[in-house]
């Protein structure tokens, strides 16, 4: 029977946990060497991507956690988005570039970014790619067919994590506690955010966006469409990794310090439910979906 699952990565213990988002209970936890911090769970191949920080070796785990293959992309491997066609978007932090891989993780093309490229998104259908490059304070918007450089948007200061969301981009401007929304056909700034110290993620989930303030320690809400605040929550110590859940209903937050992992209710902002986690949990990327 298919389930709703989370697929967490825990840097300090080197550890990746299976969550069933339905029941809050743990399926599997995997041990992945080197730090793991950057993951993307691809539902529709039953497939979860995770990047281990300290060596840049990437792991790619099945739905009952085992490690069925790795390749080693280099120390600054850090972002990663699923291509709709299969394989995926890596952006490199050191290198200053973003690769494109095919399902057998075979490297299409790799073109410069901006400096120290961290997140990394598609747009909805799929025609464009963007990354945050954190120290050029900007994003680049490419041709997700064949990189392309299409243009680059001047951003807040240091942005992180990068979301497609209703035709927009957005990011989570780390220095400047600030949400920033582009408009990626026009290439201009549309809106400014304030968000709490540090926002480290972003999601969107019953037409609200829910931001990670790290060193707040809360969540941030914001109205998707008038952009107007909400509230602040306190869901645990030091927050990072958050998506949306598949059936839209609330999102997943994992904390860093307090290792663990609430689900929020988005209609109440309510936590439903809080799940214990290995050591060190962060999850940057997109780690929740829909077994197929």
């Amino acid at each position: 029977m298919a389930g709703d699952l989370a697929f967490v990565t825990s840097q300090n213990a080197d550890m990746v946990t299976i969550v069933d988002l339905g029941s809050g209970q743990i399926i599997s936890s995997t041990p992945v060497s080197g730090a793991p911090a950057p993951v993307a769970y691809d539902a529709q191949r039953s497939l979860a991507y995770v990047i281990s920080a300290k060596d840049g070796v990437l792991h790619v785990l099945n739905e009952t956690g085992r490690d069925v293959w790795r390749i080693k992309l280099g120390e600054g491997a850090f972002g990663i988005a699923i291509a709709q066609d299969g394989g995926l978007f890596i952006t490199d932090w050191y290198g200053h570039r973003l690769s494109r891989y095919d399902g057998r993780l075979s490297r299409i093309w790799s073109v410069r970014t901006g400096a120290s490229p961290a997140g990394v998104a598609l747009t909805s259908d799929g025609a464009l790619v963007a990354t945050a490059d954190r120290d050029d304070d900007q994003i680049s918007l490419y041709d997700a067919s064949n990189g392309r450089r299409l243009r680059a948007i001047k951003v807040g200061k240091h942005p992180y994590a990068i979301v497609a969301y209703d035709g927009r981009l957005w990011t989570t401007d780390v220095q400047s506690d600030t949400v920033t929304v582009v408009d990626p056909i026009l290439g201009r700034v549309e809106a400014t955010i304030p968000t709490g110290s540090h926002p480290y993620g972003l999601a969107f989930a019953g037409g609200k966006g829910f931001v990670t303030n790290q060193y707040a320690g809360t969540i941030s809400v914001f109205d998707a469409k008038t952009l107007a605040p909400l509230a602040t929550l306190e869901t645990g110590d030091y927050p990072e990794g958050i998506a949306t859940l598949p059936d839209g209903s609330g999102v997943a937050i994992v904390h860093w310090e307090s290792n663990t992992m609430v689900i929020v209710d988005a209609a109440t902002l309510a936590v439903r439910k809080s799940i214990e986690l290995p050591d060190g949990p962060r999850a940057f990327g997109l780690f929740t979906g829909r077994q197929q």
